[in-house]
């Protein structure tokens, strides 16, 4: 959006500006939108829409209502009128609009347009190579009947070849003492520089286009600009200015440069933004980086002249102090007033207020640049807010304050500051944290309290420990108490509390078997034999004579022998 205090006006060389006086603000707008359009068409001498230039009111497709003849634009939908359809319903001549005589030479059609399925020809255009010349343009500039092409030309012929400046009976506003002004730009501009060109074949070798300086091909059409004394492709006959090719050939010189009629005269002249006339006038206006006819600076929405009045622009627009403000200024939720351009407009969560407005809903002191809470829609000021809805910290018991960041874990709720580890007291803020029962821990004093030791090293077990009469271990400081080897996931046994594995254990502390003399040992309940102190492994406890296993047999001891009874016979009978 931008702001603007009065308008400049140029006298010859010289401008005048004013400078705004009040301040920028940014707001929030409306968007106006357009409704469908539908058709509705005025004619005049065969043309319809806006190529009627004769000082009858126009009319736009959009809408139904006149356009006053100072405004180009539809005053409903405020669309140019370029942008609407224009349909030249009988035959146009170019020549005649532009108030040439033909020469007699090279500038006729020899054959009829319309016969070929077109609605204009160039001049010297054999009949045999129509085809040939229009497939060198593009498809929406061949001016076939009934086509794009065809109301694409009537477009360009209002746009380029506007009648208001080929002849003063189409100016409505051009002052009487300006009339000799534009009689003689237009007849300075038709005399030097307004033509139209001609279509011929290239006759000479080594030839350039004067547009893009390629070379033309021998035998080629190509468009001849006599008044430039060149010639050119078809399709690089175009405006220097908007880079359209030139309707029907019609061109104007300037600085030995093509120009469309339009761009010429606006490289001499100034034009009216409003009624897209030329200014001959040595004082008018200057806004918007365009130039007006004075009193042809209107409010886009009433039409008011904005003239040494002050005016905002919106969306490129501009509107008058009053209609801007019955538009887009927006209603005070206190007073339910229009904030007008000169006050300034404090808003919160799409509500706003005048700053004279804005005050607490209870004790009625101002806000403005204040801390402030809201409830219901209403605003109040932060010891009001306190007093009525301000929650309390689970850890001090004070309320809330309004703008005191809060800190809230499911349906509890602290202050920053509050928010501590229960046993450093260091604010834990946005750091990771355990909850326990209805404590706060940091990870550190949790791990410190509340973790797994190991039995061993004291340390914390993360990860993997290993538990043994209902004690955590770490795996690797589960080990034999005498080799030192790892325990975990090995069979082991224990003694006096304290673990070993098999090999140790038994090393250290089984029986001996009286027979191989090597430990008894096992998981389990192994199964041996004693006997008067001495012990043998099952498969150890055999006859000393014949081998033969005494488990579960009787048997005679002979000194540090066990023999069966048997062989004790044997051994009695050969004594």
């Amino acid at each position: 959006m931008v702001w603007d205090d009065g308008l400049s006006v140029r006298e010859v060389n010289e401008e005048k500006k004013k400078t705004a006086k009040f301040p920028s603000r940014e707001r929030n707008f409306a968007v106006r939108r357009r409704g469908p359009r539908r058709t509705v068409s005025v004619r005049e001498s065969g043309v319809s829409l806006c190529d009627n230039m004769s000082g009858d009111v126009n009319f736009c497709r959009s809408c139904c209502n006149p356009q006053p003849p100072t405004v180009k634009n539809c005053t409903s939908c405020k669309c140019p009128k370029e942008a609407h359809d224009v349909c030249h319903e009988e035959w146009v001549s170019v020549r005649a609009r532009l108030g040439l005589k033909g020469d007699g030479t090279n500038n006729y059609v020899g054959f009829e347009p319309r016969e070929r399925g077109l609605a204009w020809a160039p001049p010297g255009l054999p009949p045999n190579k129509v085809e040939e010349y229009f497939s060198m343009l593009p498809e929406i500039s061949v001016p076939r009947l009934g086509t794009q092409g065809e109301r694409h030309r009537d477009r360009q012929l209002s746009t380029q070849l506007p009648k208001q400046d080929l002849a003063r009976a189409y100016c409505r506003h051009l002052d009487p003492q300006h009339s000799a002004s534009a009689d003689d730009f237009m007849a300075a501009r038709n005399e030097i520089a307004l033509d139209i060109g001609t279509v011929q074949e290239v006759f000479e070798r080594n030839q350039e286009c004067g547009a893009c300086h390629e070379p033309l091909k021998y035998g080629s059409l190509v468009v001849m600009a006599s008044k430039r004394g060149q010639l050119y492709h078809p399709v690089c006959f175009k405006c220097t200015h908007c880079d359209e090719l030139l309707v029907d050939l019609a061109y104007c010189v300037h600085d030995d440069t093509l120009y469309c009629e339009r761009h010429y005269a606006e490289e001499l002249k100034p034009r009216c933004a409003a009624c897209d006339e030329l200014i001959f006038s040595g004082e008018y206006t200057k806004a918007m980086n365009k130039d007006w006819h004075s009193g042809h600076f209107c409010c886009w929405q009433c039409d008011e002249s904005l003239t040494g009045q002050r005016y905002v622009l919106r969306d490129e627009h501009p509107y008058c102090i009053k209609c801007y403000e019955s538009i887009f200024a927006n209603g005070c939720e206190e007073c339910n007033k229009i904030i007008g351009i000169d006050s300034k407009d404090l808003s919160y969560k799409d509500k706003h207020w005048h700053e004279a407005c804005f005050l607490c809903h209870k004790c009625r002191v101002s806000l403005v640049d204040k801390q402030f809470g809201s409830k219901v829609d209403k605003i109040y000021c932060g010891n009001c807010y306190d007093a009525q809805f301000a929650s309390r910290c689970d850890g001090c018991g004070e309320i809330f304050r309004a703008g005191t960041k809060k800190m809230e874990y499911k349906t509890r709720q602290w202050h920053e500051k509050c928010f501590c580890c229960v046993v450093c007291k260091n604010p834990i803020g946005l750091k990771s944290f355990i909850p326990r029962e209805q404590e706060i821990y940091c990870a550190g004093c949790y791990e410190d309290k509340f973790a797994t030791r190991c039995v061993k090293c004291n340390k914390i077990i993360t990860s993997g420990g290993v538990t043994y009469k209902n004690e955590p271990w770490h795996r690797d400081c589960f080990t034999c108490t005498h080799c030192n080897n790892s325990l975990a996931g090995q069979r082991f046994t224990s003694r006096d509390d304290k673990p070993y594995c098999a090999e140790c254990f038994g090393e250290l502390f089984a029986k001996r078997c009286t027979s191989c003399a090597k430990p008894i040992t096992g998981i389990g309940g192994t199964r041996f034999i004693s006997f008067e102190d001495r012990h043998w492994h099952n498969d150890c406890f055999i006859c000393a004579g014949c081998k033969t296993s005494l488990v579960g047999r009787g048997f005679i001891t002979d000194a540090e022998d066990i023999i069966c009874p048997e062989c004790a016979k044997a051994k009695l009978t050969t004594e």
